[in-house]
């Protein structure tokens, strides 16, 4: 049941990186890249919390945290850069 449960999970993620990847390639604007980098940084942060709910182990708790540290330091700041180059 739990392998039938991960190869599904799995699917779920895989199609929303795909969609986020293709997202991120077509644009059309600054604002559309970054919320695309964005979701695919956080399908990144679900997959690695997947795999360690999965494999029952907290050694990768770091490695959410630097994720998710980084998705919001890179979208405030390009955010910021899109608004400063707007005006």
């Amino acid at each position: 049941m739990i392998t039938f449960l991960a190869a599904v999970l799995t699917a779920l993620l895989s199609v929303t990186a795909l969609l986020a990847l293709a997202r991120l390639y077509r644009g059309p604007s600054l604002i559309d890249r970054v919320i695309a980098a964005d979701m695919l940084l956080a399908t990144m942060v679900g997959a690695v919390g997947a795999e360690a709910a999965v494999n029952r182990h907290a050694t990768t708790l770091p490695v959410l945290v630097v994720l998710s540290l980084l998705g919001f330091i890179g979208s405030v700041s390009l955010v910021r850069f899109a608004v400063r180059e707007q005006v």
